[in-house]
């Protein structure tokens, strides 16, 4: 990933840039994803975030690992976003993944770790760590123990068997399968259905969920969150309620 990719209508596209390596992150990407985060949640102008992989091949397949498998002193895997190898960053904003062909090991944490996933008809889903011995940090068994149904998962991490696209549907762990030259046209349409809503709602909305999502239920519904208390000042909460009386859609500023 370079980045720098333009922000086009509240929308910050990210794109991982190294298809001869099936989107592997070097340091260098796992950089340019960690600004790119930070530059995200500090841009009140971008309301939602899509990444995706350049070639019809690999959407990523993890860390690169062509310098060896230490990966000390280096931030987490995705620029932080995964927490495997290094502190956990936390992207405020709604993330969706656009995914295609070979989505496996590190690559198919980084996808976990979107709030929305839209998936190419070609994608593969796997973990492959067990079956070539090179497992490491675990977080992608957690993750993936928490998305999928037990047994699924389970299989998956003992055998290192992958998915298909048609699987991952229907076992919830993506939201829409499409053709991948449609891919990008799906994704696009996911931000924009988010970005219908009230940004700052969406925003405290999914640091609530978060927040509390490792809490038992009665823990997790009787704490009040500081972004949603905070929403009750926000300009466009007024916006909102007045819309919804005059039956109109409401235009949001994200403030």
């Amino acid at each position: 990933s370079d980045g720098q990719s333009p922000i086009d209508g509240l929308v910050a596209p990210f794109r991982l840039n190294g298809p001869q390596g099936l989107n592997a992150i070097t340091p260098q990407m796992a950089q340019a994803l960690f600004d790119a985060w930070a530059k995200t949640n500090g841009d009140s102008e971008i309301w939602a975030v899509i990444l995706s992989a350049e070639g019809e091949k690999g959407f990523c397949i993890g860390a690169d690992v062509s310098g060896g498998t230490d990966r000390s002193g280096r931030m987490a895997l995705g620029g932080g976003l995964t927490g495997i190898g290094g502190p956990l960053a936390k992207l405020r904003k709604p993330l969706i993944a656009a995914v295609q062909g070979f989505c496996v090991g590190g690559g198919f944490e980084l996808a976990m770790c979107a709030d929305i996933i839209v998936a190419a008809d070609t994608a593969q889903f796997g973990l492959p760590e067990t079956k070539v011995g090179i497992i490491g940090e675990c977080g992608v068994v957690h993750r993936a123990i928490r998305q999928l149904p037990y047994h699924i998962a389970m299989a998956m991490i003992l055998t290192g068997e992958r998915i298909k696209a048609d699987a991952a549907l229907q076992y919830g762990l993506v939201n829409e399968v499409v053709a991948y030259g449609d891919l990008q046209a799906s994704a696009r349409k996911w931000a924009d259905k988010i970005n219908a809503a009230s940004p700052l709602a969406v925003q405290a909305a999914k640091a609530a969920v978060l927040g509390r999502l490792g809490h038992p239920l009665e823990v997790a519904v009787m704490r009040k969150f500081g972004e949603i208390e905070a929403y009750h000042d926000a300009a466009d909460r007024p916006r909102g309620l007045a819309a919804a009386g005059e039956r109109r859609k409401p235009v949001w500023t994200g403030k």
